[in-house]
Order: C-alpha cells, then sequence, then structure tokens
C-alpha cells in the first residue's frame, strides 16, 4: 500500500523523505502523504512562541517522528494518529525546550529536576570532561533528556604536566572515573583527587603543549562541543598556556567555554584580547558571579567587543549565591578580601549551616561542596536584562541541600524575572533559554540548528507551561524540589514530564556531539 502511494503522490514523496531525514525512523502504519498524516502528537490551542521567527500567536503543533510537522490555524485535532498523545495547551505557552549551557548534575535524578524546570537539553560545557567516548556510552539509552560535553581543558592539562607513565595511570583513572555521571568533578576520592590536584599548581613547560593538545584533540574527536576552561580551578595555568589553548581552537574553529581566571575585570580582558588575537570562539560563564560588583563595566567591555566584530557571548543564572567544591582554589588564602564576603556568607550544603573559621578549616580538609552568597540582586536585574546575555544554571550535581539553581533557574526567570519585576518581557527570556543558545552551538554541533525553535522541521523538543504559574520552588535550606507551572515537556516528541508529573522508565535524550566526532 505504500508503494502504491508513493508512486500516486510524487509531489508528496520529497515531503515524505525530508521527514524521514530529519526524525530518522517512521513508523510504518502511519499515513504519509500530505494532508492525510497522522501527527503522534498534536498540541492544540497554546500561545506559541518561536524566538527565530517572531511568532508569538495561538497555534496547532503536529509532531511527527520526532519533528514538528506543522505549526497552524488550522485545527489538527482529528488528524491525530490512534494511540497518539492530544495536549490541550489553552491557556499555555508551547516554547521550544530550554537549552541549558552549562550543568554540571548529569545524572538521572539531576535530569529529572532540569526536565521538570522545562529543560530538554543540558550539556556540561564549562568544566567538560576527558575519556568523552566512554562518557557518551554511559549516557546512552538512559538519559531523559538530551546530553553532552567540552573538551575539559582542567583534566587535559593535568596529564600534559606528568610524564609518560604517570601520565597515562592517572588518563586511565581519570577516565574511568569520569565515565559515570553520578561522579562530581570538584570533590574526587582521595585517590584520584590528591593526583588531580597535586596538578592544578604546576605550570606546564613549553615543550608539553603537543601533550595538552592531543589530550584536546583526541576528547573533541570523541564528541566534544569545544573545549571547557575553567583556569580559576588551576593556578598553575599561566597567560601563555591560556593563549595557547585560544590559538589551538581557533585552528579548529571551535569554541571555548570559559570560567576566568579570576572575579576581576582584568580577567575578563585576558579572554577577551585572546580572542581577539586568535579568532577563537568564546563563551564566557556565569558573567554575574565573575563580575561581582564589576559586571556593569564588564557588560559593556563585551558589548564593545561584540560590537567589532568578535565571536563573544555570555550567560548568567537568576540566583545571589553561587557554588562550588570548598578544596577549590577559589578558596586559596585571601578569598575573603577577593569576593568580600566572610565565613559567615558561606553555607555547607549538607546540612545548610552557615560556616565558621573553625568549620570552615575542618570541611576544608575534608572536602564537600559550599553555596556562597555573595551578589546583590540589583546585579542580577542587569544581567537579565543585558540583550546579549543568555541564560543558564550551573546546575550542580545531585544531592539533598544542593543549590537550588539545579532544579528551578528557568522557571525563577519566568515567574520571578518575567511575571513578578517585568525586568524581561516573556518573548525575550524564551530567547534566552533556547534560540541564542542553539545558535551559539550551531557552528560545532550542527544538531543544535534544528534546536531552539517552533516550526516545521525543527525538532520536538518543546516545553509547554503556564505562564501565570510557573515559578521555582527549590530553596537554600531545603532539599532540591520541583518547579511549578511546567506542563508538559517533549524530548523528540516524546513525552518526558505530562500532567506535571514524570513520564516512568522513558529515556529519548541523545546526545549532542561535536562535528569532529561526527556531529
Amino acid at each position: 500500500m505504500r508503494f502504491e502511494i508513493r508512486a500516486a503522490c510524487l509531489t508528496n514523496l520529497f515531503l515524505f523523505c525530508s521527514i524521514v531525514l530529519l526524525a530518522g525512523c517512521v513508523d510504518s502504519d502511519e499515513p504519509v502523504a500530505g494532508r492525510d498524516r497522522h501527527f503522534g502528537v498534536v498540541i492544540s490551542g497554546g500561545r506559541v512562541i518561536d524566538p527565530e521567527t517572531g511568532l508569538d500567536a495561538i497555534r496547532n503543533v503536529g509532531i511527527y517522528g520526532g519533528v514538528i510537522a506543522a505549526v497552524t490555524e488550522e485545527s489538527l485535532d482529528d488528524r491525530l494518529a490512534q494511540g497518539g498523545q492530544l495536549i490541550d495547551a489553552t491557556g499555555l505557552v508551547v516554547s521550544p525546550g530550554f537549552i541549558d549551557l552549562h550543568a554540571h548534575g548529569q545524572s538521572a535524578r539531576a535530569n529529572e529536576f532540569q526536565a521538570h524546570d522545562g529543560v530538554t537539553t543540558a550539556l556540561e560545557l564549562e568544566s567538560g570532561t576527558l575519556g568523552m567516548a566512554e562518557w557518551l556510552a554511559g549516557r546512552e539509552g538512559s538519559a531523559l533528556i538530551n546530553y553532552g560535553a567540552s573538551a575539559g581543558e582542567g583534566f587535559a592539562r593535568a596529564l600534559a604536566t606528568l610524564d609518560v607513565g604517570d601520565r597515562q595511570a592517572l588518563e586511565n583513572e581519570l577516565r574511568e572515573y569520569l565515565s559515570d555521571p553520578e561522579s562530581p568533578r570538584d570533590d574526587m576520592p582521595e585517590e584520584i583527587g590528591a593526583k588531580w590536584a597535586a596538578t592544578r599548581y604546576e605550570t606546564i613547560p613549553v615543550g608539553r603543549y603537543e601533550n595538552l593538545r592531543g589530550a584536546l584533540q583526541t576528547a573533541l574527536e570523541e564528541g566534544g562541543i569545544g573545549i571547557g576552561l575553567a583556569h580559576q580551578y588551576t593556578p598553575g595555568a599561566n597567560h601563555e598556556e591560556v593563549l595557547e589553548v585560544f590559538q589551538f581552537a581557533a585552528e579548529l574553529d571551535v569554541p571555548i567555554f570559559t570560567h576566568v581566571r579570576s572575579m576581576s575585570i582584568g580577567a575578563m580582558q585576558e579572554v577577551i584580547a585572546n580572542a581577539s588575537a586568535t579568532g577563537a570562539p568564546l563563551h564566557i560563564v556565569h558573567v554575574n558571579s565573575m563580575s561581582l560588583g564589576q559586571l556593569p563595566q564588564v557588560l559593556e567591555l563585551i558589548a564593545g567587543a561584540r560590537a567589532r566584530g568578535l565571536d563573544i557571548t555570555t550567560e548568567a543564572y537568576p540566583y545571589t549565591a553561587g557554588s562550588t567544591g570548598i578544596r577549590s582554589a577559589i578558596f586559596d588564602r585571601g578569598w575573603q578580601e577577593r569576593l568580600g564576603i566572610s565565613y559567615g556568607d558561606v553555607q555547607w550544603e549538607d546540612t545548610g549551616e552557615r560556616l565558621t573559621k573553625a568549620t570552615f578549616d575542618r570541611y576544608r580538609r575534608e572536602g564537600g561542596t559550599v553555596i556562597i552568597h555573595m551578589m546583590k540582586e540589583e546585579w542580577i536585574d542587569l544581567a537579565m536584562a543585558s540583550p546579549f546575555v543568555m541564560i543558564a544554571s550551573d546546575g550542580m550535581p545531585y544531592a539533598p541541600g544542593a543549590h537550588p539553581r539545579s532544579a528551578g533557574t528557568f522557571s525563577r526567570v519566568l515567574g520571578r524575572y518575567v511575571r513578578e519585576r517585568g525586568a524581561i518581557d516573556l518573548p525575550t527570556a524564551i530567547a534566552k533559554m533556547t534560540y541564542m543558545p542553539a545558535k551559539r552551538l550551531e557552528a560545532i554541533a550542527p544538531v543544535m540548528a534544528r534546536k531552539g525553535r517552533v516550526r516545521e522541521g525543527a525538532d520536538a523538543d518543546l516545553t509547554v507551561f503556564d505562564p501565570d504559574r510557573i515559578i521555582d520552588t527549590a530553596t537554600f535550606e531545603d532539599d532540591l524540589s520541583f518547579s511549578e507551572g511546567v506542563e508538559h515537556v517533549l524530548v523528540g516528541g516524546v513525552a518526558v514530564v505530562r500532567d506535571g508529573e514524570t513520564v516512568p522508565e522513558t529515556f529519548p535524550g541523545r546526545a549532542i556531539l561535536g562535528r569532529l566526532g561526527g556531529g
């Protein structure tokens, strides 16, 4: 029967093949001809916001084979396939699924909180990873949402500081450890962490830059999305080493996702100068926490560089506290003066207690995660309102008491900064969470050209939420909790959240690969 339809409807054959190519597969029992197509999912009567085209209107969306096949004013309810899902989106917003460029939480439990925050793609681009092939294989077939990572310079440089025998031993240990998405990057077990930590303060001899390049090249060829350069955590990385990484990135035309050298305007000037000199694409992570009180000047610096044609982007999260490992170099001697805070501004994740000198010293020896209260609300307002600043969570690995950004970043922006404070409008906020991150990644990860949009031919990664109710619920005092108002989340046309509830035993998430790894 299918061959008869193809022969009779040559004009529809091209459309059919296009959808097959986009979706990867088609249910052989579904009709394929034009207006006879039956959709696996129909989203009816929602306010569709597409940042790419500027569409903001009531529309009906038909999904076929994991791809958006129709966005129309016409009713599609009678074209729902038998057994398909009809979503009544009356009074709700239909948005591209949120794309998080900066998510350290990569476990199944972390993904569940992210999905309830409207996230359909969560990427580890700041720290990245080593052993990319193993890391990706460990997620395949078991991911709720889409995933991917950068090539982690901090891990690659650790190998470059060592002689051949020690280098191979540490590489094997790191590849095995980092392959598990549950493994925390900033609080490794003593047997591995001590070896890695010892390299953080080492300077790589110029003669070993090829080793650094080699480790980064391997991770990129295994699917890495650019290079993660978090050199505040590796004080041994001098200016020459950082410039070398920029030169390498420019040669391959891959972006650098950087946590800059310090919370200062000078650190921003270093990476912007390197981008200008080499031509490497640059993304500066969490500009709010890396700038602190100098945020207005830093934003002016970035805006000026962008106006002169430099490929520089940045992001922020909507909270006044950061979070990291207490053993990190951020807390090296002089941290109070550098950050403008004291012990009582540091909160122990496990218990929620504010620290004293005695508890700080004890936990610094033991290791663990802290929350750092170091920013002002007006700085966050400024970052949210800046037109070129994207939204990214810097979400931490799941743990009781983890930073609330791990569960509520995107709902907080929509509930607090759009609805309650009016700092930005709804279409702008959605663009910062979807289209802008997708555009940032398209050159390195071509599949992203099909994400961050609600249009025919785009991947059906979609979030349906109530603009009057959406809000984060996680706090600094309690365990993480799901955001409210996110009603439906689809990844590749498959529901992972339905009517506000997790869909059990559903794993449609796919790897986002850099182009050097075949992406």
